[in-house]
């Protein structure tokens, strides 16, 4: 027993470090702090501290203290069934039905028929593989620093985005590093998708 106890603290003392300076943006119980949009509001649900997504097309909006995010380290743990589709906004803002027109999507999506794949900017910069798998949790990092976005897959870098000087706010959606706030995506009655887990650090 003494011989673990060494191994134990290691991995105790690696599992702080690595989250230093983050904060959760929910505590797994409700939806304080989030609001949903207001078309299908029966889409959203929280089952074993995740919320889940299943069901017609409905977009949950962190709200928190009002304050915008511009440069920051994301991550959420995501999980999804086999041909499910949904999606991690930043830069966004509150919207009370369609898809966000503000900010950038970052794709959730493994196995669903969009050939655009987990981890990807949605129609800005694509990825056609992902190290994600479905019925499993990974871990979706975006971390936006100025004019750089980097996305990682359980610890995996898998696209970074250098947004061109001189870039003007696109119409109907804008895909233009600014600030705003997070959202969460369900994306069809087909699909089921789980997120948890979800903390931030400003930078």
């Amino acid at each position: 027993m003494k011989a673990l106890l060494p191994v134990l603290f290691i991995s105790a003392s690696f599992a702080i470090a690595s989250d230093e300076g983050f904060v959760s943006l929910m505590d797994g119980k409700t939806f304080k702090g989030w609001k949903m949009a207001t078309e299908n509001t029966e889409t959203w649900k929280i089952e074993k501290g995740a919320f889940v997504a299943k069901g017609q097309r409905c977009h949950l909006f962190y709200e928190g203290d009002g304050k915008p995010f511009k440069n920051f380290h994301l991550k959420v743990e995501v999980m999804t069934e086999p041909n499910s589709n949904g999606g991690i906004y930043f830069h966004t803002a509150y919207q009370e039905k369609d898809w966000p027109r503000m900010g950038f999507e970052c794709q959730v999506n493994v196995t669903q028929g969009d050939p655009i794949k987990t981890g990807s900017l949605y129609a800005l910069k694509n990825l056609d593989v992902t190290p994600a798998k479905d019925k499993k949790w990974w871990t979706q990092e975006i971390i936006v620093e100025g004019s750089e976005v980097t996305v990682k897959i359980d610890g995996e870098t898998v696209l970074e985005y250098t947004e061109p000087e001189g870039t003007k706010p696109g119409n109907p959606f804008t895909r233009k590093l600014a600030e705003g706030t997070f959202g969460l995506q369900a994306h069809d009655p087909g699909s089921v998708v789980r997120y948890k887990n979800i903390r931030v650090k400003r930078l």
